[in-house]
């Protein structure tokens, strides 16, 4: 199988996987609880959205040499942050794509579930709502995505350094480490070893 389509095929994987998983907490959640916790789900997803852009966009525009400096000095985290900067595209098409399409179109269900809920309880037109709060939805995601890019562009490291010390610490939690934290830690042990 071309490498091609097998990325192909595996991203359309974890975005149905991802996806099926969120739609189903969110619509349990929403069905189960009133219009300000619902609310509140939304706005959440809606911030995910924007954080998910914010690491896609990081990623491409952080520099690896300071990391270097970090690592050398083992800094919790800079050999993670090296190896999201090494793969920036996959991280970015992770972040950006993946996430951030899933997070985009559970965003819109969710509104629309709500749009249901409010006409239901208040009697109030169905395409003024609807029209209204898929509008603010969109307004507020795409504002956000492009504060969050400047903000993300400007302190491209700080974001990819943060998220190489949450892996780092999530590595030693769960044992589940980025393959880059693995191998260095397998060419230091080679190295004292030869010593």
């Amino acid at each position: 199988m071309p490498d091609s389509l097998r990325k192909l095929l595996g991203m359309g994987f974890w975005t149905l996987l991802i996806a099926l998983g969120v739609a189903f907490v969110s619509h349990a959640v929403i069905t189960k609880v009133g219009l300000l916790p619902a609310f509140s789900l939304l706005v959440a997803i809606i911030l995910f959205n924007v954080g998910a852009d914010i690491i896609g966009t990081a990623a491409t525009a952080a520099g690896e040499p300071p990391f270097h400096a970090m690592a050398a000095n083992r800094v919790p985290g800079a050999r993670e942050a090296i190896y999201l900067v090494r793969h920036a595209d996959r991280v970015a098409n992770v972040a950006n794509d993946l996430l951030g399409d899933v997070f985009g179109t559970i965003s819109g269900a969710v509104g629309a579930a709500i749009v249901v809920r409010l006409v239901a309880a208040w009697e109030a037109p169905e395409t003024l709502v609807s029209a209204f709060l898929l509008a603010l939805i969109a307004a507020v995601t795409v504002g956000g995505k492009a504060a969050a890019k400047t903000m993300a562009i400007r302190r491209a490291n700080e974001v990819i350094f943060l998220l190489g010390r949450f892996f780092h610490r999530f590595g030693h939690l769960t044992g589940l480490r980025l393959p880059a934290a693995d191998g260095s830690r397998r060419t230091a042990r080679r190295r004292a070893r030869r010593r």
